[in-house]
Order: C-alpha cells, then sequence, then structure tokens
C-alpha cells in the first residue's frame, strides 16, 4: 500500500506540476496580447469608428435632403459603379498615382542626398543644416503654403521677377497655374520641400548605425563611394527606406492643402486629386455618398500600393529575428 500510496502521490504530482508549467505557457502567450489589449481598443474606437461610419455612406445616397434628415438611402454598390463609368474619376485616380510617384521618388532621392551629406560635413555645419530642416518641418503647412502661394504668384510673384532679370525669360505676369503641368510642379516642389526634413533627418540616423568597419573594408577592397552605398548602406538601411517609402507613399496620395490653398480654394477638374475629389463631391456638391465611396477607393488603392512595403518590412524583421 505504501508502494502504491507513494506512487499515486508521484502521478498526481507530476499532472500538478505538468498543469502548472502549462498555465505558464499560457499566461506567456496571452501576456502580450493583455499588453497590448488597451491600446488596441483605443485603436478601434478612434479609427474603427470613422471607417465604419465611411463604408456605411460609400452605400448610401447621402445628400443635403439625407443630411438634414438624418437619414440615407441605401444603394448598395452603385456609388462605386458611377465611378467605373465616370472617365473625370478615371482621370483622377491615374493623376493621383502619377503625382505620387514622382514625389515619393524626389523626397527620397533628395532626402537620401541631404542624409549623406549631413554625414560627410563637418559638425558645425552638420548642426545648421539640421537646425534649418527641423525649423522647415516645424513649420505649420498653411503658413507655407501661403508663402509659396506669394513666391509664384503671377503679378507679385519674387519667382517671376527672379526668372526674368536672370535671363530665363520674359515671366512678367506669368500665370504658373494656367497649365496643369507647370501647376503640378509647382505644387510637386512644396510638397517635396515639405517632406525632405523628415526623410534625411530619419536617414542621416540611419546612417549612423551602419557599422564603420564594414564601409572601411569595402573602400579597403577598392570599392567606389556608390559602391558602397549601394552593397553596404542600402542592405542595411533596407528596414528603414520600407517604412519612409510607405509613409510617403500615404502622405503624398492624400495630399489636399497644397493644391487648395494654391488655387484658393477653386481648382479646376485638372487640379482634382482623389482627396480634393472626395472633397469636392462631399462639400460642395452635398453628395455625401460619393464622396465616401471616393475615399473608400483612395484607402484601398493605398492598402495594395503599400502592402508589398508592409510585407517586405515585416519579412526583414523575421529574418532578423
Amino acid at each position: 500500500m505504501g508502494v502504491a500510496g507513494d506512487a499515486r502521490a508521484s502521478v498526481v504530482s507530476r499532472r500538478h506540476m505538468e498543469a502548472g508549467s502549462w498555465r505558464l505557457v499560457l499566461a506567456g502567450r496571452l501576456l502580450p496580447y493583455a499588453l497590448i489589449g488597451p491600446a488596441l481598443l483605443v485603436i478601434i474606437g478612434v479609427l474603427g469608428y470613422p471607417l465604419g461610419t465611411l463604408l456605411w455612406l460609400s452605400t448610401q445616397h447621402y445628400g443635403l435632403r439625407e443630411l438634414l434628415q438624418h437619414q440615407g438611402v441605401f444603394v448598395g454598390l452603385k456609388n462605386f459603379q458611377a465611378f467605373s463609368i465616370d472617365p473625370q474619376f478615371r482621370y483622377v485616380v491615374q493623376v493621383s498615382v502619377i503625382f505620387t510617384i514622382v514625389n515619393v521618388g524626389l523626397s527620397m532621392f533628395f532626402g537620401t542626398c541631404i542624409a549623406l551629406l549631413l554625414e560627410r560635413v563637418s559638425r558645425p555645419v552638420r548642426v545648421l543644416l539640421s537646425a534649418g530642416l527641423v525649423l522647415v518641418w516645424a513649420t505649420p503647412s498653411i503658413p507655407a503654403i501661403n508663402l509659396w502661394q506669394w513666391m509664384f504668384d503671377y503679378e507679385f510673384g519674387v519667382i517671376n521677377w527672379l526668372l526674368t532679370h536672370l535671363g530665363a525669360g520674359n515671366y512678367i505676369h506669368h500665370n504658373w497655374f494656367e497649365n496643369p503641368i507647370q501647376g503640378f510642379a509647382v505644387i510637386t516642389v512644396i510638397v517635396v520641400w515639405g517632406a525632405i526634413p523628415f526623410l534625411a533627418l530619419m536617414l542621416y540616423a540611419g546612417l549612423t548605425q551602419v557599422p564603420r568597419e564594414l564601409v572601411e573594408a569595402a573602400e579597403i577592397d577598392g570599392a567606389r563611394p556608390w559602391q558602397v552605398f549601394a552593397m553596404v548602406t542600402i542592405p542595411i538601411l533596407r528596414p528603414v527606406f520600407l517604412v519612409l517609402f510607405s509613409l510617403s507613399t500615404i502622405w503624398d496620395f492624400g495630399v489636399f492643402n497644397q493644391v487648395w490653398v494654391l488655387l484658393n480654394q477653386r481648382p479646376n477638374k485638372d487640379y482634382f486629386l482623389i482627396s480634393v475629389y472626395s472633397f469636392q463631391e462631399s462639400f460642395r456638391v452635398s453628395q455625401y455618398g460619393l464622396g465616401s465611396a471616393a475615399a473608400v477607393v483612395m484607402v484601398a488603392i493605398l492598402v495594395v500600393v503599400t502592402f508589398f512595403y508592409v510585407r517586405q518590412t515585416v519579412r526583414l524583421t523575421t529574418e532578423a529575428i
């Protein structure tokens, strides 16, 4: 009996230990979710409700009458079907995509060049350049756009005066926004100017983390500066580039203030980006359902475009772990 009792006690004790270990494992697995749970609930409340309302409005015929009655008319996917046969909306999407590609490319190029410059200049010059970048970054967007609007003004603009006096041609009373190509070039200058500080400072911070011994080893082996950058720096900074490309795509695809302010809140259809088109349909034409559907299309395009960046970032993080 004593031996049997000891055996039973040993089995019970082992089961208790196994149950305790499983509880510890389960608690360890659930702990991360418990820690991010409160933040996740806040994000769902702050972002989920507006997105849900946007999706609901996109399936409604919701004009000024429905706004006063606080009751829309369900039309299903008719708002999206209207976009499929609307040549204006196709033009808006095409222009928005091209505009985003050009602005992201230029922003990343100049941001990278300035980051490389910050790495190579002396400390006093680096401090001055960084301070200038921070001041540009800290400037509120509307006053900055108003300043650029004055600089490109057809009557009193300093850009017209400067180009004329430099012998580039007769730019007196030249209206930059009469031609959409020139107008979008001006808008691109302003967007890139505003994006460079953040990109340059983030890339410079990444450059400081590149091991110096790897760069020196490549230089000893005879690699040229561009080869060092392509073969050593870019692979190390790939996660940073992916994040910045993703953020730049989101920001530039949703550009609104630059167009709206520069054109005095009256942009013609040639200047309709998808954000401007959505605002116009919602608040100028009072077709809130169509405007919401346009915003949903905008979000869907962003999800598709940024999926590659997110997937690559997750893959690099997994490999690093």
